[in-house]
């Protein structure tokens, strides 16, 4: 109860910045409410004062007062609805807002283990179910308990004992609705969490469509996404029985408080101990709960869902950031390029090292490439120089400062990456190569793919640089956002650079274009490439060989092969083929010279 309450707390804390609103909501709310109460009381005078009485004019007065509180009452339920669905809809807009920026902030440890299909459920359908009732769900729940409150204060001014009478089922109804609110909770949350299971289930299917068509899939896509969606009918269902097992009985409770009320209030009417009026508005009365408690069970649901998607919301507002900026962190400025690990351990999980005892140092502008079989921490030693996550042991530094003591966005800016399969946006090709400079002009951008070996092709198609790619890119080849990426990295100018260079998806030519687009890019700044390809061995100023998580081999290309040792079986296993391709076409070539020669 106590968390629940402090949920209601939290949500009702996003309209304090909004009084004016508030007040005028809330204002509008009381005054309909409050007038309606009045209806039965004239109702009352009519039918007393003028049909028993036989005076028209007090059947003229009690009309225009109606048409009165009607007019007043229309103007004060404009208010309520109007600032009621504005404070509806800021609320959602600024806790969506909140949780976007969670999702932007939190550290690379945490998109490890989400699911994309799920932060879009809790995104978009939980703040729906949340906003509703913070909102106008809220204003109609209070608004129906002053009601509940104000008709029974009524009925017992006009009629204490036929009021009690009257009153009787009303504990029943009570209950049963409070038994009913703690029924449905529970089953809500439920309900959307199978929510975000079949959003993930859809969302990795469209992702991945292309080879869901690849092998022919759909059928088993259907199939799966049919079960999830199965489940979620079957639980949504269940709910529905509770609802309608429930919802007769709070209006046959009522139909049960008219009947004592015409079965002990008739007689007195006859004796005239209480007059036709005071019944009539006595029946008003208890007419005018039925809406109000069919409400009620509508709004408890409200509340209910409120709770359980807002649980689900908070659930990542509330998740720590581990990676965050010191109160004392600078900013990086003037970088020279040296990066120092130092003793450093990493692990995703306490019982599992992927890292340990790491000890190396790029100087600035030197080539430092990562070889070792798959598993052996290559992307995950690049990881730790951004910062996306934190050694669990050890320090990396920058020009000889501790990462943790440097304010994590002016770190990224001096960090190019660019990886084998790079990401772009749904967006222009010039927005996509101003990423990471959003103040660059066009002829940085245009100078920018020019070095990479892109303005080509850019200028190939139609719209040239405004050419929209489509979602990740998917109008482009591999090689053509290869490119891009890196003409992204070049117009950021950054000192420090994280590179990918397997070229393996694409043709020799596009290949020979990414390379000598990656030397453009290298000049100058310290570059570590998790290396595939021998070119970028040979050319590199330290090679580090990684197994289990450690450096087993360090030097030359030279030194490793004359060492022997896993350096040496990788390069016969996988490498020495691409020396002797070189070697073949440095032959063909040559022979074709000397034949023209002839």
């Amino acid at each position: 109860m106590n968390e629940r309450m402090g949920m209601y707390q939290r949500l009702l804390a996003y309209l304090k910045p909004y009084p004016k609103e508030l007040v005028l909501a809330y204002g509008g709310m009381l005054l309909a409410t409050v007038l309606n109460l009045f209806v039965p009381q004239l109702l009352k005078r009519a039918i007393d004062d003028g049909v028993d009485s036989g005076r028209p004019t007090a059947l003229y007065i009690a009309g225009g007062l109606i048409l009165l509180i009607a007019v007043v009452r229309g103007v004060a339920s404009f208010a309520q609805r109007f600032y009621g669905e504005w404070l509806t809809h800021r609320v959602a807009y600024d806790l969506r807002n909140q949780f976007y920026q969670s999702v932007q902030s939190l550290p690379f440890a945490f998109h490890d283990r989400a699911q994309t299909g799920d932060l879009m459920s809790r995104a978009t359908s939980d703040i729906s179910e949340t906003e509703r009732f913070v909102g106008i769900g809220l204003m109609d729940l209070l608004a129906t308990l002053i009601m509940l409150f104000g008709v029974i204060v009524a009925m017992l001014l006009e009629s204490a004992s036929l009021a009690l009478v009257a009153l009787i089922p009303m504990p029943i109804l009570l209950y049963a609705t409070i038994r009913f609110g703690n029924i449905v909770r529970p089953m809500f949350q439920y309900i959307q969490e199978q929510m975000g299971t079949l959003s993930t289930t859809m969302q990795e299917s469209l992702t991945g469509i292309n080879v869901v068509k690849a092998f022919a899939r759909e059928p088993y896509e259907l199939e799966k996404f049919d079960r999830e969606n199965d489940e979620w009918f079957s639980r949504r269902f269940q709910l529905i029985q509770v609802w309608a097992n429930n919802w007769p009985f709070f209006t046959f409770v009522l139909g049960v408080s008219i009947f004592l009320l015409l079965w002990f209030g008739a007689p007195q009417a006859l004796r005239n101990e209480i007059t036709v009026g005071s019944l009539f508005a006595l029946i008003s009365y208890v007419l005018m709960l039925n809406g109000p408690v069919q409400r009620l069970g509508f709004l408890v649901n409200l509340a209910a869902t409120a709770v359980a998607s807002a649980n689900r919301v908070f659930e990542i507002i509330d998740t720590p950031n581990n990676i965050m900026d010191k109160p004392d962190a600078r900013s990086l400025r003037a970088v020279d390029g040296e990066v120092t690990f130092e003793n450093v351990h990493f692990a995703y999980r306490s019982d599992q090292e992927i890292l340990r005892h790491i000890n190396f140092t790029a100087e600035p502008g030197q080539t430092i490439a990562l070889i070792g079989p798959t598993g052996s921490g290559k992307s995950t030693l690049t990881n730790l120089i951004p910062r996306f996550y934190d050694p669990t042991a050890g320090r990396v530094l920058v020009d000889g400062r501790d990462l943790r003591d440097i304010k994590i966005d002016s770190l990224r800016r001096q960090i190019g990456i660019v990886l084998q399969d790079p990401f772009l946006f749904s967006a222009s090709i010039a927005e996509n190569i101003a990423y990471g400079n959003p103040e660059a002009g066009r002829a940085d951008i245009v100078a920018a793919a020019q070095a990479a070996r892109a303005h080509g092709f850019i200028l190939s198609f139609p719209e040239g640089y405004e050419t929209h790619v489509g979602e990740r890119g998917v109008t482009l080849s591999g090689g053509q956002k290869q490119r891009i990426a890196i003409a992204r990295a070049l117009l950021t100018d950054p000192r420090i650079l994280i590179l990918d260079d397997s070229t393996s998806s694409v043709d020799t030519e596009t290949e020979h274009l990414i390379q000598l687009a990656l030397a453009d890019l290298m000049v100058g700044r310290t570059t570590f490439v998790i290396a595939q390809r021998l070119l970028t061995l040979k050319s590199a100023d330290c090679i580090l060989v990684l197994d289990k998580g450690e450096i087993v081999q360090r030097g030359t290309h030279a030194e490793l092969l004359a060492a022997g040792g896993l350096y040496r079986e990788i390069y016969d296993l996988q490498l020495k083929d691409q020396e002797e391709f070189v070697s073949l076409q440095a032959a063909m070539a040559e022979a074709a010279a000397l034949e023209a020669g002839q």
